[in-house]
């Protein structure tokens, strides 16, 4: 590089590979001043550390790319994460490669950074601390997977299993039918039986954790249906509560709010965006579906969902029931930040004093 480029002039563009990455720098007048190929590791990216300290990193969101940001960070970088699926220019090009992705998340980030949709990395304590959910999460997939396949097995030799739940199956069926209706069967029912142990391992550990790293889990597993798999997994995932400027704009972010595509007079009724974390999202819909089943206790979360279940239509249950997860995402960070006990019934009883 030439000694008369300033260091905070230069933009990087790299585009993360699993094994090897690719590097463009841009100087200030947005010429190519050199192309890098290197591997995607720590030593591998030591020298280029060394030569820009101080400049302009942009990345695409991936695997690597939490280490990488807080790797470039440490070192005095500044750091833009991209999301790739929200720049067309990047997903849908016709001539994509490595060294034109890392070309153009350079430009893009050195014209405005806002049209790369930067990502917020979690830090590394609390993303090892995920990873506790992560593999539980992974382990009740195992085991239903495992279920379903002894269920269907045994469906087809004409008989049907009992229903129970996942805790107790692999004791209930030995019960009903023994462990030898076909080979294999054993084997199947002892690795459920494992995997139910392991589970109920892990969950010991993520209360352990909670007590002792994460005491505001408790406050929030105050509102019924929200356990304390949920309450980690929504602190963890959200991590600091402050970086929202309302509590309503947590919905958008766990991807709750419907995507929207208004043009003119039109404004059609779409489904969710599903961005932000799937398995944060489906803990909240299993959650508001007990809030809205037979044993969820009255509450003013329970109230709004009943009254969207009867305004009818096909699929009015499904939308009330992530409308109420929407709500409790908005509800649990709105307890976070103010520390506040939980009232079940705190907006009917205003509307009641209103009233009177």
């Amino acid at each position: 590089m030439k000694g008369s480029i300033k260091q905070m002039d230069v933009t990087i563009g790299l585009d993360l590979g699993d094994k090897r990455s690719q590097a463009v720098v841009l100087d200030a007048e947005g010429e190519v001043v050199e192309e890098r190929k290197m591997a995607t590791t720590k030593v591998a990216l030591g020298p280029m550390l060394e030569q820009y300290a101080g400049c302009l990193v942009v990345m695409e969101v991936g695997t690597h790319s939490p280490w990488v940001s807080r790797l470039f960070k440490e070192r005095g970088f500044r750091v833009i994460t991209a999301n790739p699926r929200q720049v067309r220019l990047i997903s849908e090009s016709q001539r994509k490669s490595d060294r034109f992705d890392a070309e153009m998340l350079a430009r893009l980030g050195r014209l405005d950074p806002s049209l790369l949709s930067p990502v917020h990395h979690r830090g590394e304590e609390t993303q090892k601390d995920r990873a506790l959910l992560q593999a539980r999460d992974g382990l009740v997939r195992c085991r239903t997977l495992l279920i379903n396949q002894t269920r269907g097995l045994a469906k087809s030799l004409g008989v049907r299993l009992p229903s129970c739940s996942a805790d107790v199956f692999h004791r209930r069926v030995r019960e009903a039918v023994g462990d030898d209706l076909f080979p294999g069967m054993a084997t199947l029912l002892n690795t459920v039986g494992q995997h139910t142990a392991d589970i109920h391992d892990l969950d010991g550990e993520v209360e352990r954790l909670s007590k002792q790293r994460y005491p505001e889990v408790a406050g929030l597993q105050q509102v019924p249906g929200v356990g304390p798999i949920t309450a980690l997994s929504f602190v963890l995932t959200v991590e600091d509560p402050g970086r929202f400027a309302t509590s309503r704009t947590v919905g958008a972010y766990l991807g709750l709010c419907p995507r929207q595509h208004s043009s003119g007079d039109q404004e059609p009724q779409l489904r969710i965006t599903k961005c932000g974390d799937p398995s944060l999202r489906r803990y909240l819909v299993q959650a508001s579906q007990y809030i809205l089943g037979p044993f969820g206790p009255d509450c003013d979360l329970k109230r709004f969902g009943l009254r969207l279940c009867e305004r009818g239509g096909k699929n009015a249950k499904k939308r009330a029931t992530v409308a109420v997860a929407r709500k409790l995402a908005v509800l649990l960070h709105h307890l976070w930040l103010t520390g506040e006990v939980y009232d079940p019934l705190i907006n009917a009883d205003r509307a009641a004093r209103r009233a009177a």
